[in-house]
């Protein structure tokens, strides 16, 4: 490669490699995997190394990558939080050690020992003690400056609030989840439709970074420290010494540490941890290879981004050949309809992988998968099994072209793809796969409101085969009640009357239990207010759903197919006959005092949840935004109101009090 060809690669990968560092470290949402990242950033310090003269320091070669995320407060660390310089192959390691000892002989030190370590697969932080109190907890950010997030830390149980010591020291550690607890989120992830986590790294790189502590605190974090970044009062001779110090002031202390005396010795270390990877409970990315005498680490100094006396050897992912026999489909508790892989059985990173998801019709197609392909399967960081891609040239002619089936593979209703989404889903209301999750939904306060039916007694009906659709709940008797709990009387008649009390509910509660994609509570009023009945709306054309207020033609396309399935009108019969009120009820003298005004809700409010400020707002008329525009009429604050009342403050918007809200709710009109 000339010297102009080298220049244009060189800016073509320092584009990519800024590109992808920015999914994965700023937006937590890789596009590549981190091989696929290592082998350009490899690339590009091999052309660097052999092309001096195009080094620059906007090079990530050159600098960490990572931004602060808008919305934290800045933290300067005092002792820069560097990245490792990565190496994959024994040479290297070789050469790194040839380096250390020669420094280590030029300055009198005749023994050279390390420390190899797992390199965890986590968000790199740091955490600041006073008097050996925990005073901040920040991330690594671009290594100078990084984002605080010491409320969020402080919800990991692992972390020490206070030490038993009453020193001033500041320690580094990696945040994690282990791969158990990653395996349980996605699963739960995938029961409720959501998107998955691409691996445990991001999980908890974007659990650590949320703005809201509460949502850290419902995630599964941990952390192990590594090292001692300052301390004042205290002097160590080795690495290692300073780790069992650590665990002595009860830090949570990176578990696979191994001493080791010479070259041999690290290798033998790397690939002990290399063939236990996967009974690692945590996942890892690499092995550490450290130098264990801080005095020489002081003297083999340090670049910009990377320590010279530490090295990362990353081990390549474990992939294996098999066949894609099948390609079946799962209908999720929410509808969504998802391509599964049936493969030859075979073991990759210690598991026998038999079957993966496909994740969606534009994921097979991407990946041009046919059924009866060899295909090269992976564990995607150490724990999900995903494929990589078909190989092409083994290809015999009898492999079949994958399609995503239109009708429901379980109850056969209509199955659509909406524009702008990626799935599939089911739109029938009695599909059983769907039937807990609708069931569930129609129960719920925000719909029929039925009280003592909750999730454990739906799950009980339909194990005992006591309903097996939403209609059956309105021929559910006393009797049968009664065997489901010990002393059932109360609870029986309860029930029962709960049930009944449901019949008479206003048409919207009824909109909204049916679970209509795309209308919610707020959708369900509009539309009873507009029909009238629910032989209205079920007879309402596109048109005329499309012109009314807030629903326009993705909604609109939603109901109209679902009141034309089978499966609907059967439901809604049953219901009529069981005395379901199908009509919307007309107070005395309607209240419309907001009727087109648009509120924004921000902050704590005292005297009210901001549900129940919101059904008020519309009682009356109005409407509730998530965020502040020029349409906002007014702004709710409550305590700790941020960034959207310094907007509202900007734009000029009215900026109301609750108790001046409460004032414009009393009885007479403002």
């Amino acid at each position: 490669m000339d010297k102009k060809q080298a220049e244009k690669r060189i800016k073509e990968l320092r584009e990519k490699t800024e590109y992808y560092a920015k999914k994965y470290y700023d937006e937590d949402n890789p596009e590549i995997t981190d091989y696929e990242y290592d082998m350009m950033m490899l690339e590009l310090r091999n052309l660097e190394k052999e092309n001096p003269e195009f080094i620059n320091q906007n090079s990530l070669t050159q600098k960490v990558g990572g931004h602060v995320k808008e919305g934290f407060k800045k933290v300067e660390h005092e002792v820069p939080l560097q990245s490792l310089q990565d190496v994959f192959n024994f040479e290297e390691i070789e050469a790194f050690d040839e380096r250390v000892k020669k420094v280590a002989i030029e300055n009198g030190i005749e023994e050279v020992k390390y420390v190899v370590e797992t390199k965890i697969d986590g968000l790199s932080s740091a955490l600041e003690y006073k008097e050996g109190k925990l005073i901040r907890g920040a991330t690594r950010g671009n290594g100078l400056v990084g984002e605080d997030v010491t409320e969020n830390l402080k919800t990991i149980k692992t972390i020490p609030q206070e030490l038993p010591e009453k020193i001033n020291i500041t320690v580094r550690g990696e945040v994690f989840i282990s791969k158990k607890d990653f395996e349980k989120m996605n699963k739960e992830r995938e029961e409720n439709e959501e998107e998955l986590f691409a691996n445990a790294r991001n999980a908890a790189a974007g659990s650590l970074r949320q703005l809201d502590s509460n949502i850290t605190k419902d995630r599964p974090l941990d952390i192990y420290i590594f090292n001692v970044q300052k301390i004042e009062g205290k002097e160590f001779n080795s690495h290692y010494e300073e780790l069992q110090y650590l665990k002595n002031l009860g830090f949570n202390v990176n578990p696979v540490c191994i001493p080791c005396k010479n070259i041999e010795e690290i290798k033998e270390a790397i690939n002990k941890i290399g063939k236990e990877r996967d009974k690692i409970t945590f996942g890892i990315d690499g092995a550490v290879v450290k130098v264990d005498n801080l005095k020489l680490r002081e003297i083999l100094g340090t670049t910009s981004k990377v320590p010279k006396w530490a090295i990362a050897y990353k081990y390549p992912p474990e992939q294996k050949e098999t066949t894609l026999k099948d390609i079946e489909f799962q209908v999720g508790r929410t509808g969504v309809i998802t391509p599964l892989a049936i493969l030859e059985p075979v073991r990759v990173a210690g598991s026998l992988i038999s079957k993966t998801t496909l994740h969606n019709e534009d994921f097979v197609k991407e990946k041009g998968l046919k059924i009866g392909d060899r295909v090269i399967i992976q564990k995607a960081g150490d724990v999900i099994p995903e494929i990589v891609k078909p190989v092409v040239s083994k290809r015999d002619g009898t492999e079949k072209d994958f399609v995503m089936p239109t009708t429901c593979p379980v109850c056969g209703a209509e199955a659509v793809r909406e524009e702008g989404e990626s799935a599939v889903r089911c739109t029938g209301i009695e599909c059983p796969a769907k039937l807990y999750r609708n069931l569930v939904h129609f129960v719920s306060r925000e719909a029929m409101n039925i009280d003592g039916l909750g999730e454990n007694i739906i799950a009980i009906l339909l194990e005992k085969n006591m309903i097996s659709n939403i209609a059956d709940i309105y021929d559910l008797k006393y009797e049968e009640l009664l065997a489901l709990k010990k002393n059932g009387k109360k609870f029986a008649q309860n029930l029962i009357d709960s049930i009944n009390a449901s019949k008479e509910n206003d048409l919207y509660r009824l909109i909204t239990a049916f679970g209509i994609r795309h209308v919610g509570v707020k959708a369900a009023k509009i539309l009873a207010k507009t029909y009238g009945t629910l032989d209205n709306l079920a007879k309402a054309s596109f048109d005329s759903l499309s012109f009314v207020d807030e629903i326009g033609p993705i909604v609109a396309n939603s109901i109209k197919e679902f009141f034309e399935q089978e499966q609907t009108k059967d439901l809604i019969k049953r219901l009529k006959n069981a005395g379901v009120n199908m009509t919307r009820l007309k107070s005395d003298e309607e209240d419309d005092r907001f009727a087109g005004k648009t509120f924004v809700l921000t902050g704590t409010l005292e005297k009210y949840t901001r549900e129940e400020a919101s059904d008020i707002i519309e009682k009356f008329g109005g409407k509730t935004s998530s965020s502040v525009s020029k349409k906002t009429s007014y702004l709710l604050a409550g305590e700790d109101a941020g960034s959207k009342l310094t907007k509202a403050q900007s734009l000029g918007i009215q900026i109301i009090t609750e108790d001046e809200f409460i004032e414009m709710c009393k009885n007479s009109k403002e």
